[in-house]
Formats: structure tokens, sequence, C-alpha cells
């Protein structure tokens, strides 16, 4: 399979540290026709580990204009790469970066195009029943951006309107649910990105966008005029948790996982991180989400569990 992956580039300041010390290159990745049995065998092996990202999942995941890959869960996930490389006693690992998107991400990650997935991605029962997932990195809840205009706030305000949600994503299935509960007739419109979908409530095609509030809020912010967006007082369910996604049946790899975050989160370098993609100006665009940590979010951080069914 061919992906699209970022050209060699100069690597920016803020990924600079943790790239000299794995010494990461980003390359073009071969297609795989079946996943590893064991994944920290095949790192141990090769000295190769693919991370899935989004180009467009701003602060998570996203591709920066000269082509490097950033965000907060990227570089998260590069922490928990040097973490394992050091319990495998390896001198460096090479990262192939693999785009991939809400719709083939899971298909990519069980047929082995990916070693483990860094974005923004829910960990519900449904999602558990087919890849696994770290214990969480963000908690976040589903709502709906529209023109400020219209006066849209709650779902019922919904009813008989055009909304725009994102293929593959918890996000539809939340909508079509509701939509049917409450005979809201909404016609449900399904886009291939996020970015279309945003595009559509821009341009007055759909009244609404329905997604994680806290990517919502991203994209508003970057948007070329933010004040002309209102999301959603109201969400259409409860707060969920983003995790890492590995493949389901590696729980060795997954418990290597869960093991460097216990240490980056006991050690206070979460705090930095999250500093510095949700309460800072990010480069290149100097864009600051201005959003303190949840309690939510700390209480996860302070004793990390795997959610239950």
């Amino acid at each position: 399979m061919s992906q699209e992956t970022p050209r060699q580039t100069p690597i920016p300041q803020l990924l600079l540290g943790t790239i000299t010390a794995l010494s990461i290159f980003v390359t073009t990745v071969p297609g795989h026709a079946e996943a590893p049995a064991s994944t920290l065998k095949k790192i141990a092996e090769t000295g190769v580990v693919r991370i899935g990202y989004s180009a467009e999942d701003f602060p998570f995941s996203f591709r920066q204009p000269d082509g490097t890959v950033a965000g907060y869960s990227t570089e998260l996930c590069l922490d928990v790469i040097e973490n394992i490389k050091s319990t495998l006693k390896l001198a460096a690992v090479k990262i192939e970066y693999v785009e991939r998107t809400p719709r083939n991400r899971v298909t990519m990650l069980r047929k082995g195009d990916l070693d483990i997935e860094c974005v923004a991605s829910t960990n519900n029962a449904e999602r558990r029943k087919s890849v696994g997932f770290s214990y969480p990195h963000f908690v976040t809840g589903t709502q709906f951006v529209s023109l400020k205009k219209n006066n849209l706030k709650t779902i019922a305000d919904l009813a008989g309107r055009t909304v725009a949600a994102t293929s593959g994503t918890t996000n539809i299935g939340q909508l079509n649910t509701l939509n049917r509960e409450r005979a809201l007739h909404i016609a449900v419109m399904p886009v291939e990105t996020h970015k279309d979908a945003f595009q559509l409530v821009s341009e007055g095609r759909a009244a609404a966008f329905v997604m994680d509030g806290i990517l919502l809020a991203a994209m508003v912010a970057k948007s070329k005029n933010p004040e002309t967006f209102k999301i959603s007082s109201e969400a259409l369910g409860w707060p969920e948790p983003y995790g890492l996604m590995v493949r389901l049946e590696d729980t060795e790899f997954k418990d290597a996982v869960n093991a460097a975050l216990r240490e980056i989160y006991a050690s206070g370098r979460i705090e930095a991180l999250y500093e510095k993609w949700f309460n800072a100006p990010v480069p290149p665009e100097g864009i600051n989400m201005r959003l303190p940590m949840s309690a939510e979010l700390r209480a996860a951080f302070a004793k990390p569990s795997a959610p239950v069914d």
C-alpha cells in the first residue's frame, strides 16, 4: 500500500531534542501484507517504528507547512518510543510516519501498515472490539460548530437541518443515534475529512459540523474569522478519553506503551507537553488554544487506568 508521507525536511525546533535522541528520519513507507505477531520483537529486530499521523488534527497531530509532522500526540508518542528504545537497549530507532484517515486507521493498524496511531482517537467500548488503546492522554466530548449568526446552541436546534460529520468517527454514530431516537429529521452529510466538514459550515452548505469539542475549538482558532463561529453549549454525549491505538492482539506492546506513559505522567513531563500544545502559542502560526488542563484529565494522569466496558 502506497502512503503519502512527509518529505525529508529540516526538523522543527519543538521536536529537535527528542528527534536527536532517537535518530529519527522520515521515510517512505512500503506496504505490509500482514501485521507482525509481536511489535516489540519487530522493533528490536528492525529498529523501525511506524507512527500513524493525521494531516489535520491540530494540535494533536498535523502536517506543518514544511511537510514535517508535529503535535501533542505525536510528541507524546516520540517520548513513549524513546522509553521503549531504552528498554530494548537499542542504539537508535528510526521513525516512519504514515498518514491515515478516520476511515482507514483501524484497517491500516490491523494490517500492520502502522505500529501505533498517535492522533486523537476516541477509546470507547465499540472500538475496543477491534483495536487496543493505551491509557488516556486527553478527555473530550462531542459537540457541534455552526455559524454564530444562526444561533444554534442545542441538539434540538439542529432539527430538520443538514449536519456534516466525518466518516469513520464515533461522532457520526452519536449523531445518527440521537437523530433516530429524537426523530429530529436531520439530514446527516458524511464527509471524508474534518476540513471538508468545517468548510461546508463556513460556506453555509451545512448548518453544523459534529466533532470532538477540542478539535472544533482548534479549527475555529485556526480559521480566518474565528468570531463568526459558535460551538454548541450542549454535548451529544458524555466526555470520552483519547488513547494511542495499537493492535488488539498485541497486549505485550500495549503494556510497554502503558508502562512508558506511567513514567511520563509520573515525571511531570506530561504537564510540560500539555502546556506547550494547549496553553501557549504553537509555531509557526502562533495559535494559542488557551485551554488549562481539566480536572478530569489531571485525574487521568494521576491514576492512569484503562476504561472498562
